[in-house]
């Protein structure tokens, strides 16, 4: 971007765990950065930030995005067990903000709107089959459906878009499933997942922001969606013995059935822990591919990196 005047980027959720690593991904490749958020973050030097009020009441966005050129919108709400949380609730955050924020990209005549959604506006917590962008969406919780309405809010409001549905994503600062696991990965004892067959796809933070990364650069993005993971799905029992050989340990991995725990998990009225993992959820990323992107770091290399960071973990989607 040397003597070219730099585009103005917005980011939404700048202060998050998807958010931060954007920002200063962003800002490195030459970028001029608009944060958007509701915390006093600090971010790189020349990051010029805009403080934001909670999404479930109404934001005047027009002066937020006049100026800018490009918009990644990676705010939202999100669950383990979206049941916990009120429709209205996630319709408000989810739907009608992206709605809100979307229309006025639209009126500022920004150029590309890129929507962080998820493999859940498509899919349940599992799926048995690979999961391609021509699937018929079909979102089985609250969460899922609220994302796939803010999809279609998306394309209705008349600004050109790139839609991406990231899988579980892994990085520093973990919460939720990843967190659980790296936290069992790191107990001292056996671990009766030796039976644990059932791949999984998921998907490092550094690279997603490289396929956003690559999703600005590229025009032939616009109005497409993607399915965005690292390149191959790993079974559960070798997502533990990653997890134990990146903290210079031996799996230590013994075999239970895991028909075993798909009951227990039943019987006290938690399934949809099962089919977070012990079902299978793998999705196919040749229509990105195509394009040229790579992920930046294969699995291992970012569960490794993920160990070393702040909280040892992260994940979204």
């Amino acid at each position: 971007m040397v003597g070219q005047q730099r585009p103005t980027v917005l980011v939404t959720g700048a202060s998050g765990f998807l958010g931060q690593p954007l920002v200063a991904a962003l800002a490195a490749a030459g970028y001029a950065v608009r944060a958007a958020t509701r915390l006093s973050t600090a971010f790189p030097s020349g990051v010029e930030r805009v403080l934001v009020p909670d999404f479930s009441a109404p934001i005047d966005w027009d002066p937020i995005v006049h100026g800018v050129n490009l918009v990644v919108h990676t705010a939202g709400l999100a669950h383990a067990d979206s049941s916990q949380i009120p429709i209205d609730r996630f319709d408000r955050i989810n739907r009608v903000a992206t709605q809100e924020l979307a229309s006025a990209a639209s009126r500022a005549g920004v150029t590309q709107f890129v929507f962080i959604s998820s493999v859940r506006a498509q899919v349940g917590a599992s799926a048995h089959h690979v999961l391609h962008e021509a699937d018929e969406p079909q979102p089985t919780d609250r969460y899922g459906r609220s994302k796939l309405d803010a999809e279609r809010a998306v394309r209705a409001a008349g600004v050109p878009f790139t839609i991406i549905r990231p899988v579980v994503i892994y990085g520093p600062d973990a919460k939720a499933n990843i967190r659980l696991l790296t936290r069992l990965a790191s107990l001292p004892l056996p671990l009766p997942f030796a039976a644990f067959g059932n791949r999984r796809s998921i998907l490092g933070v550094d690279n997603l922001v490289s396929a956003i990364l690559f999703a600005l650069s590229h025009p032939a993005t616009i109005g497409e969606t993607y399915l965005i993971a690292d390149p191959e799905p790993v079974a559960l029992r070798d997502l533990f013995g990653m997890l134990r050989r990146a903290r210079g340990r031996r799996p230590g991995l013994v075999y239970i059935p895991p028909a075993i725990f798909r009951l227990a998990f039943t019987m006290i009225g938690h399934r949809y822990l099962w089919e977070r993992i012990g079902d299978e959820l793998v999705v196919d990323t040749r229509k990105f591919e195509a394009l040229g992107w790579r992920p930046a770091h294969a699995t291992y290399d970012g569960l490794a990196a993920m160990l070393r960071g702040p909280g040892n973990g992260g994940t979204r989607g």
